[in-house]
């Protein structure tokens, strides 16, 4: 299903022929909204947000939840990830005009979705609330292989780079990586398409780990309050390009000072970034409601 492609279901089938379930009526009359955790893999799509003529996460969304009730009009994402990038708990919240049990419209919903995408886990939430105005913070976890030859399993998944296998390479990522955490303004470290003026973020992690099962795999660990529009892919390049010799040692400072995005290096691939976690000021309220 691509987006703006709609199934032509008689209203409630999906959910019929799905669970079984029926609609519950609302003891104030208002029909709650919902808010979903959702897991996908990033490669088939142009990334999470709504897009003309583009194939997107919220678009297959939207249209899997239309095929139940067809008068959602949007869902609303807690990040806007780029095509390519992967998530395993992105939150997603619709207004429905039907108030069915949470596991219908995990089950309803999951029979429209490609494989790529799936719905982890559903609460019962306000109408019209929003997931990124209850963002305490975010989790981003970027792969790297390190690596001389390609791995299959790997492909779209990590960045391959060979450099890092250098004796010290990785621990010198590890040091530089250090200099990020805190708050300081990332002026320096956003695309050039972000027209934000407020650039102040607070990164509360920013690590360097090797796998200790597998140790070509290096994971880099970013936990922040918010984000700029590709800040942590920039804040990986400058973490590798100081790692494998490319830039110097403090090049993460010295950018932060400046605020020049001319003073840091490449803008990580796609491929090795996932949204790991999510955390929201309102998630002790939701422990144990999951659907």
């Amino acid at each position: 299903m691509r987006d703006g492609e709609h199934p032509a279901l008689v209203l409630g089938e999906g959910i019929a022929s799905g669970v079984g379930a029926e609609e519950r009526p609302s003891p104030d009359g208002e029909v709650p909204g919902v808010l979903l955790q959702v897991a996908y893999d990033g490669r088939p799509f142009h990334g999470f947000a709504p897009q003309p003529d583009q194939r997107t996460v919220a678009g297959e969304l939207l249209g899997a939840l239309r095929a139940i009730d067809p008068k959602i009009v949007a869902v609303r994402g807690a990040s806007r990830t780029d095509a390519g990038v992967h998530a395993k708990d992105q939150r997603v919240a619709f207004d429905p005009s039907r108030d069915f049990p949470l596991e219908a419209w995990i089950k309803g919903a999951s029979r429209h979705l490609p494989d790529e995408i799936a719905i982890r886990a559903a609460w019962k939430v306000e109408r019209g609330y929003d997931p990124r105005a209850h963002s305490r913070a975010k989790t981003y976890r970027y792969v790297i292989l390190v690596d001389p030859r390609r791995d299959p399993f790997l492909v779209g998944r990590a960045w391959r780079v060979r450099e890092l296998a250098k004796p010290g390479a990785v621990e010198a990522a590890a040091s530089e990586a250090a200099l990020a955490i805190g708050q300081h303004d990332f002026a320096a470290f956003r695309g050039a398409s972000d027209p934000r003026t407020n650039t102040v973020r607070n990164l509360s992690r920013v690590e360097v780990v090797r796998d200790a099962d597998d140790p070509r795999i290096v994971s880099v660990f970013v936990r922040g309050d918010a984000f700029l529009y590709n800040m942590v892919r920039i804040l990986v390049g400058a973490i590798v390009d100081v790692g494998r010799g490319r830039k110097a040692p403090g090049t993460i400072t010295r950018a932060l000072a400046s605020k020049d995005r001319r003073d840091l290096g490449i803008t990580a691939p796609p491929d090795g970034l996932c949204l790991e976690q999510y955390e929201a000021d309102d998630d002790d309220e939701r422990r144990g409601r999951a659907g």
